[in-house]
């Protein structure tokens, strides 16, 4: 027996400009939408899906729950790059001034880290 994660749900009062902003940032795709919110995933249906929710309020504390993202067949500093034109940006959570991540938040205020080690620098360890 075991569990396999199926989905992780982001609360957003913009579902559609956060569900947009991670289909790039993932290259994943929209699987479902309606008036409570999107649904997206890979397109080869790997890992699970994300479902950005509408809620009616914004933001307003740290997240006690977040994803952590590795480059893959790039650099962190590229990586980085993309995503600030993607519309993140750097968010101070309490990291230590060394940490070896960088704390993003999405357009609606999610924070996410990309970590310093690509996928494949990880696999080497």
């Amino acid at each position: 027996m075991g569990l396999r994660v199926s989905s992780v749900v982001i609360d957003s009062v913009q579902p559609r400009v956060v569900a947009d902003f991670w289909c790039e940032v993932l290259g994943y795709q929209i699987v479902e939408e309606d008036e409570a919110g999107v649904s997206i995933g890979s397109p080869q249906n790997l890992g699970p899906v994300i479902d950005i929710f509408s809620v009616p309020e914004v933001k307003s504390i740290k997240n006690r729950l977040h994803l952590d993202l590795r480059a893959v067949g790039s650099t962190t500093e590229a990586e980085l790059t993309r995503l600030f034109a993607l519309g993140a940006y750097e968010v101070d959570v309490g990291q230590a001034p060394d940490a070896s991540w960088v704390v993003l938040a999405d357009p609606d205020g999610n924070e996410f880290c990309l970590l310093s080690q690509t996928t494949e620098e990880a696999a080497d360890l």
